[in-house]
Parts: C-alpha cells; structure tokens; sequence
C-alpha cells in the first residue's frame, strides 16, 4: 500500500491498471494548499560560507517557485500541481544547524521540524514525498502515476542543480523499495574529507556527462503545443542517450518520428547511431493513448520511456516511474541544449506498445514520454 503524508492507504497495482483504463476522470476536487502546511516558524536559509554546501542556491535552482503562484518552478510537473514535499536532512557542511526541515518552495524558507538522525552524514538530504490531493484534484484515478513521474522531476532537477553548483555527482534513491519517502538525493558538502560515497540502497544514475551551468537550469521549461519540426539525428541521438543512460535498467526508450521514413527508432547496441525499430506513422496513435492531445501526432518527434508490465508489483511501479520522470527531465535538459522544443508527456491510456508491436500485450507500455520539435515558443512549465 501507498501512503503520502495524509496517509491514504493506496493499491498501487490496482490505481496503476485504472489509470491506463479508457474511464475519464470526474468532476475536479479542489486542490487545497499548494504547499505542505509545516509546522513551526519559517526561517530564511543563511548564505553558505567557504567550507559549506550553498543550500540556499541549490534549492533555488531546483525546487523553488518563481513567482508567487508557484507555477514556474524548475521541476516540470502535471498540470502544474507541484506535489511533491521536500524534507531536508542537514547535517555538517551546510549553512544551516544540523536538523530536519520542511522545505516551503512558495517563500524558498525552511521550517525546522526537530533534531537529525543519528546517521545523517555530511551535507543534506533531500527525502521527497508527495500530496496526492493536488494531483487528484484535476486528473482524477490518473493521478498515481503522474505523481511519481513528478518526483522524478523533481529529483533530477536537485541532482542538475547540485551539479551546476560544482558538488560531486550526488547520491540518488529511487529504487521504489519504499513509498516515503519515494525518492533523496545525498549532496555531500564541498570538503575534500567527505567525499561522496555509495550507501547501501543508494545508487547514483549514470548521468549524461554534460555538466549545466547555474544559467542553463531556469531555462528547462515545457514549450507549449504545437511542436512542429524534426529533430536532426544527432540531437535525437543525444537526447535518446541521455535517457537511456539515466533510465535504469527497467526501462526500455524509442522515438516516434515522421518524415519520410515514420516510424521508431533506438539506439544501436553501441548507442553511437540511431536505427529503425518498427516503420510505420506512430504519433496519431500516440496522440490518441495520451489523453487525447491531438497536437503529439503534429510532434517533430516522441521520445518514449516503456515497460512495467500489468503484472508489476509496487516496488517496481515505483521504480519504473521514478527512473522515467528522473531520465525525462535529463533528456529535456539535453533537448534544449541542442536548441529543441520539448514537453513532457505523462498521461498514458491504453498504451500497450508491445502488445501494439505484435508482442505479448501486457508486458510493455508507455510509461512517460518527450515531445520534441524544432519550434521555439513562449514557455511555460506545465506538462
């Protein structure tokens, strides 16, 4: 069972097999507080001295609204909801007292919740959780996966600002063994006597080697529809790498391309070239199993992360999702490095590729997705 921090007791297996159903969701719910209503006062986070990790810039860069809706935060996110909650654990090496605290994304302030873990090392830990009434509020029985696919996000987008800021390459969670928090991210402060090291169940992703600059992050925001234009070869290439690279080993990627050869395309066994996996106009069809977004079968093209077969269990629905919202946002990060238009994708109905493709149906479907186009537009960050 599933619980977030209002303690639902939620069959994920179940909530999983209804959100790939063709049922529409109802009426909207309201959404209530778009940030966790932590307890105890709000306290600015002190700049960082010489020998301390700049928790004030990598929160900024990664989690912080922009503006007082809370609609343009780094992190993409459906519907511009913003689920997920952030509790930090501090320990040496930060500019603030070692403790555990809420983390209020609206006014970039933290709360302090009460003492650190006994085993909390150096630096801070990010754990995140989620409010699944925001979510629910607008899609409904299709909520569980989005918010996953959310988390994701907003984990790659603490591991891209760690980065940015010149950290070690953090430690990352997002093995689905556990359902809070569902994802951390270790970022070690910058000492040369605590450098970073695997912990037991946490695992680093294989990143793209690309390290973003402090700059480049404010600028990943979803372009809006439509998204005309295909992308050269070796921006899909890349794009395709990045995400493979981060994607864990669940997951397998394509993309849905047109032209005058449509169809899908992989990676060769090398990743050094791109190949035809199965001709044929796919994005109508995509179109179709995403919600109905008419504009995916005008995409330049469909990056496409699938797998977690109807049969999965929690821990690896958890992990599956996690990993593909995590590798989509690195792969939109690429996209826009080589000067693409993308938006993620993240609601998927009857999207059994495999089964699609002359497979065991069943055993393959769309889990997230990137539209990617040569267009640039006006941004904003919604999915």
């Amino acid at each position: 069972m599933e619980h977030t921090h209002e303690d639902h007791p939620v069959d994920l297996s179940a909530v999983l097999a209804r959100a790939r159903s063709p049922e529409r969701p109802g009426h909207g719910t309201p959404a209530g507080s778009p940030v966790r209503d932590w307890p105890r006062p709000p306290r600015a986070i002190p700049a960082a001295g010489p020998e301390d990790l700049d928790l004030r810039a990598l929160l900024r860069l990664s989690l912080a609204a922009s503006d007082g809706s809370g609609r343009l935060r780094p992190a993409a996110s459906a519907g511009a909801l913003h689920p997920v909650d952030t509790e930090l654990l501090v320990g040496t090496g930060c500019p603030l007292p070692s403790g555990r605290y809420g983390y209020d994304p609206l006014r970039h302030r933290v709360h302090h919740l009460g003492p650190p873990p006994g085993h909390t090392p150096p630096g801070v830990t990010a754990e995140l959780t989620v409010t699944a009434r925001r979510t629910v509020s607008h899609y409904g029985h299709r909520a569980w996966p989005l918010l996953l696919l959310d988390t994701g996000h907003a984990t790659a987008a603490l591991f891209l600002a760690a980065r940015a800021l010149g950290a070690d390459e953090p430690e990352v969670r997002l093995d689905g063994t556990a359902a809070r928090p569902l994802a951390a991210v270790r970022v070690a402060p910058p000492d040369p006597r605590h450098p970073v090291r695997p912990c037991g169940g946490v695992h680093g992703p294989r990143s793209s080697t690309h390290v973003p600059t402090p700059g480049e992050l404010p600028a990943r925001r979803s372009t809006p529809p439509p998204l005309p234009g295909t992308p050269p070869p070796d921006a899909l290439r890349a794009v395709l790498a990045t995400a493979a690279r981060a994607g864990g080993g669940d997951l397998r990627w394509c993309a849905a391309v047109g032209g005058p050869r449509p169809g899908l395309v992989e990676l060769t066994a090398d990743g050094g070239a791109l190949r035809q996996r199965a001709a044929g106009e796919a994005r109508p069809t995509l179109a179709a199993w995403a919600a109905g977004q008419a504009w995916i079968a005008d995409a330049g093209a469909v990056l496409l992360a699938h797998g977690c077969p109807a049969d999965a269990d929690a821990p690896h629905i958890r992990r599956t999702h996690l990993h593909a919202g995590f590798a989509v946002h690195l792969a939109h990060v690429t996209a826009l490095r080589h000067g693409l238009a993308a938006r993620p994708v993240g609601s998927w109905q009857q999207a059994d590729l495999g089964a699609a493709l002359g497979a065991a149906p069943g055993r393959d479907w769309i889990v997230h997705a990137l539209a990617l186009g040569t267009r640039h537009a006006d941004e904003e960050n919604t999915t």
